[in-house]
């Protein structure tokens, strides 16, 4: 029988600060609400990759991405000092469920749960797309919700993989997603309106973010850089905010390109020092989705470079936009509420 926790699933392991602290901020809201929750700690074995490319349809190009993504980290003992600081954040604040390497240890290891959530980042996109982030694991006693996940896209996918979301999503008691772009895309699909509701790391208000942060870095004033993409164009815009201003420039490597751009790194950051250096930076440039929202919660002076071209049929501009909208319309207080809110309604056990 269902227990009474609330059980989350959600990019944990891509060594990405944004994914780790949109994670946190759902946990902890879940957790003021009342409710115990974890997040079940999801990380696919190769078989399981392997199985879900086949099924899903994805291109194979992916594994070719997370080859190179292991070389730069290979290489980089500041990389490798990054990727162990993410699960230690975690291990000091937040649940999770022991490692489920495939579908059959996520359904023994949310057995017990009352209600299962997924979201958010862009776990339903249909590039990558995983059955398992859809909850298709699930008991059918347990009932399911899903909180922002983003599409990332603006265009429908393959007839294939319409069919497996239409599937995937008819047994869901709520659904909200991240972009009006993805409730647009879900309603042709699926037949079904669908909400849309901020970010998770918009459910926190500044001074909670602060309050986790860790120190910042010292010397003097910084223009902060965080590329996840890899553009030349990235390195021309922060030469000449450089030449304009005088600040020193401080990066955060991400790609091999941030590592080779002859800068000063803040290397081997976790999370609580992502926050840091962000809260206290004179300026921040970033081609990075959680990086423009940070920089707007924490009032830092932020300029996003776009990473992908509008004509891009991969293009995940589409939650940029749908960002800033809100940001401008409602502002931060407003979206944190209205998040919040949505919780307390669909999340009852």
């Amino acid at each position: 029988m269902p227990g009474t926790g609330i059980g989350i699933i959600t990019f944990l392991h891509n060594d990405n600060f944004g994914s780790a602290l949109q994670a946190y901020a759902l946990q902890r809201t879940v957790r003021e609400l009342g409710y115990e929750c974890m997040h079940l700690d999801y990380q696919p074995d190769r078989t399981e990759k392997i199985r879900n490319l086949l099924m899903s349809g994805n291109n194979p190009k992916l594994i070719l991405d997370g080859i190179r993504k292991r070389e730069v980290k290979a290489g980089q003992t500041g990389a490798q000092r990054k990727s162990e600081a993410i699960p230690e954040f975690y291990r000091r604040r937040m649940h999770l469920s022991g490692p489920c390497r495939n579908q059959k240890e996520l359904r023994e290891a949310s057995r017990n749960c009352s209600l299962l959530m997924c979201g958010s980042d862009q776990i339903w996109n249909p590039v990558w797309m995983n059955p398992a982030y859809f909850l298709t694991f699930a008991d059918r006693s347990i009932p399911k919700v899903a909180y922002a996940p983003s599409l990332g896209v603006s265009r429908l996918p393959k007839t294939a993989k319409i069919r497996k979301i239409r599937r995937w999503t008819k047994d869901f008691r709520a659904v909200s997603v991240r972009e009006q772009e993805g409730a647009e895309l879900l309603e042709q699909m699926t037949g079904r309106k669908t909400a849309v509701m901020p970010d998770p790391v918009c459910l926190l208000s500044a001074a909670e973010w602060k309050e986790i942060a860790g120190p910042a870095p010292g010397g003097e004033p910084y223009l902060l850089c965080y590329f996840i993409g890899s553009n030349p164009a990235y390195w021309e815009r922060v030469q000449a905010i450089q030449r304009e201003t005088g600040l020193r420039v401080l990066v955060l490597p991400v790609s091999a390109e941030s590592y080779r751009s002859g800068y000063e790194l803040l290397d081997g950051a976790g999370p609580e020092e992502f926050l840091a250096a962000l809260r206290d930076a004179a300026c921040f440039c970033t081609d990075s989705f959680h990086g423009l929202v940070f920089g707007t919660i924490l009032g830092t002076h932020t300029e996003l470079i776009r990473r992908y071209r509008e004509d891009d049929p991969e293009s995940k501009n589409s939650r940029v936009d749908q960002f800033l909208r809100l940001a401008a319309e409602k502002g931060m207080d407003e979206l944190r509420e209205t998040g919040r809110g949505w919780l307390r309604d669909n999340i009852t056990i």
